[in-house]
This record gives C-alpha cells, structure tokens and sequence, in this order.
C-alpha cells in the first residue's frame, strides 16, 4: 500500500534537502501494511474512480487524504448546512458552513504546515522519464514492480473513450498523449495487445487510424528519435549554435520564455550530437506497430512538417517553414561536415552542455519542470 511521507527523506542517499525537506512530498510503497479496513478503503476508492473516470477527471487527491483523516482519525462533528433555493442567507448559516470547511481542511494540513497536492493533469510528464530511463538502462532499478503498476494504473484512468490520451486529463485524445502514452505502457512491459480493457490495441489503433506516428507534433518526433522508433532525417533543426550567438540578437534563446529555452536547451544538444538509444528488439517492434508504411521506406524529409489536426492549435505560418527548412537544406548539412563540425558544432555542444550544468546545480537538480528534467538528465548521460 503506498503512503504519502511529509517533510522526509525517504532514507534515500539521493534525495537531499537545504531547508529539512520542508513542503517535501514523497510517495512510498509499504509492502507489511495490512490494515483490512484501510485496504478496503483505498480499493474502493480506485474502483469509483475508475468507473466514474469519463465523467470526474481529476483524482481528488482521494488516496492521501484518506491517509490523513485517518492518521488524525478525523471525525466532523459540526452538523452540515442546507440552504433551499430562495432562502436568505444568515450569518449564523454562512459562519457554520466556514467552520466546518475550515474544521475539515485543517485535518488536511501536513505536519511541516502546507497542504500536498498532486503535481499532474499534462499526460506528457512522465512518460519521457520512462523512455529516458529505458534509453540509459535503469528502468528496472528505479521503477519497481509497484511503481509500474501504478504507472500503468495512472495510464488506464485517464485513457478516452475512443482509445487515446489527450496532452492532459481533460483534453480529447491528440497523438501526442497516444503516443507518449503507448510507447510508455510498451516500455513497462506490456505486449501489442495487453493492458486493462484492451488499452495497447485500443491506442495502437487510434495512432493508426490518425495516420501514424508520423504525425506527431515536433516533442514527439525528438523523443521517438531519441528512442530509435523515428529518424533525425524527420526533424526540423534544433541547432545548438542558438547557445553561442550573441545575447543581443532578437533570436538568442536569453529573450525567450523560461520554459521554452530550458526545453530546447538540451533537445538542442541532443538534436546536435543526433543521439539514438540502443535498437533493441522491443524498439523493431515499435518501428512495426507506429508506422503506416515499412520503415525503411518512409521518406523522412517529407514527414519533416506532419502534424495531426488534433496537436494542430495554430497553423505554421509560411515564414516558420521557410526558416526550417533554410536551416535543413543548408545550414544542417554545412554544421555537420568538416571542418564547421568541429570550429562550431563541438563549441556550440560544449557551450550547451555548460547551461544545462549551470541549471542543474543551480535547481539542486530538481530544474524547472517535468518536462526539461528527462531530458537534462539524458543529455548529462551522453556527455559521459
């Protein structure tokens, strides 16, 4: 059974903290719990929320506030107030109702003073983690049997109808979220056609039906070159010269949103070193399962601006693909021959490479999202 621990560590060597893990949420996994009551609890809770799935979306922080009403063994003792349709709102009626919010959020309080809550809702968190770990061979070390397990049980909640993900819970499925999402489960170790209520075939046809995973949005196509299941060839450029320009340039990555810099940073670098994870067998059947046509018969180059109408929120403008395309047709291949590979390509490298240090000691490693982190960390792990 897992339990929400507050302000700890964990007794894991690798997790460090500068003000006493303060506001530090950690979900643990007690394999000696067996309290049947609270067992019953947690699985009913699971249940509802899985047959109500399509219609409450969010989880409701359900699990760890159970946890807690019953560590503080919480009971309300003030009566609940009904006010009918019409009827004037009192003082008395409004000060009860207050008390009793306030009587119940107060058991929610966690020991070091703040209120958990759960970081999610975007469907593209954490299956990058997952292919990044798979890439560096850790899978199995860092995700244990019930970590999978819960992984796989957060990817059957919130699968739509029609057999796709969206980019977050609320969303219509997108082939972002589909593919991000199948390749995940795949990873975990399901088969082409596991998963509860069929979930592998259901989302392998969506992605089909949808003209495959050709028409990912530009994330996806980095992550599926990153794993092997795509080609660099079927890339728009993502040069790491943008690092070395001078910061006074309206394109320097500095006049840029944090989120989208610190994304690109180390995309850039991969992009630029053309990294590809080990071919392993389970990467030849994705290439099998994605894709419309063999792959060795797909022309990369065209495939360079596909994007599904459903991950499509607002048409490239033509001056977006003219620039993509100089950069393919005439930058790339001049960056990638001698001698510029190695008077700027190896220095723009060695330049990205120093960012991406800078904002991992300066986050403590923790960086400045869910979505940057994978990709920081795999970047750190080609470098060495």
């Amino acid at each position: 059974m897992w339990r929400l621990k507050i302000a700890e560590s964990g007794n894991n060597p690798y997790i460090y903290s500068t003000n006493s893990y303060v506001g530090r949420q950690i979900w643990e996994f007690d394999p000696h719990a067996n309290n049947p009551e609270e067992l019953a609890d947690v699985e009913e809770a699971r249940q509802n929320f899985y047959k109500n799935r399509h219609q409450v979306k969010p989880c409701g922080d359900l699990l760890w506030r159970l946890q807690f009403l019953r560590e503080k063994n919480f009971k309300q003792t003030i009566p609940q107030v009904k006010v009918k349709d019409g009827e004037e709102i009192t003082n008395e009626t409004a000060t009860t109702a207050l008390r009793r919010a306030a009587h119940f959020f107060s058991a929610l309080q966690a020991s070091d003073g703040h209120w958990p809550a759960e970081s999610a809702g975007p469907l593209y968190f954490l299956p990058p983690f997952v292919m990044c770990l798979y890439i560096t061979g850790h899978l199995n070390a860092v995700f244990t049997s019930e970590h999978r397990k819960e992984i796989l049980r957060y990817l059957y909640n919130h699968q739509n109808e029609d057999g796709g993900w969206g980019i977050h819970i609320e969303s219509d499925s997108s082939m972002l979220g589909t593919v991000y999402s199948y390749v995940c489960m795949r990873l975990l170790g399901l088969g082409p056609d596991d998963g509860q209520n069929n979930a592998c075939a259901r989302a392998r046809k969506w992605i089909l039906d949808h003209g495959g995973v050709t028409y990912v949005p530009s994330w996806g196509k980095n992550w599926l070159s990153i794993l092997g299941v795509f080609e660099w060839s079927g890339v728009n450029p993502m040069p790491p010269e943008f690092w070395i320009l001078p910061s006074y340039l309206p394109m320097h990555p500095a006049k840029m949103w944090c989120y989208c810099r610190l994304v690109y940073m180390p995309l850039s670098y991969l992009y630029g070193k053309r990294f590809v994870g080990p071919i392993t067998p389970l990467i030849q059947q994705l290439r099998e399962e994605l894709h419309t046509q063999p792959y060795n018969q797909i022309n990369w180059r065209k495939v360079r601006h596909l994007c599904a109408k459903e991950d499509l929120h607002y048409p490239h403008p033509l001056i977006q693909d003219v620039l993509w395309d100089s950069l393919y047709i005439t930058t790339e291949p001049l960056l990638t021959r001698w001698p510029f590979n190695k008077l700027i390509r190896e220095k723009a490298l060695q330049a990205t490479m120093k960012y991406i240090h800078y904002e991992d000691e300066n986050s403590r490693y923790i960086t400045i999202g869910c979505v940057e982190k994978p990709l920081c960390m795999l970047a750190c792990w080609v470098e060495e």
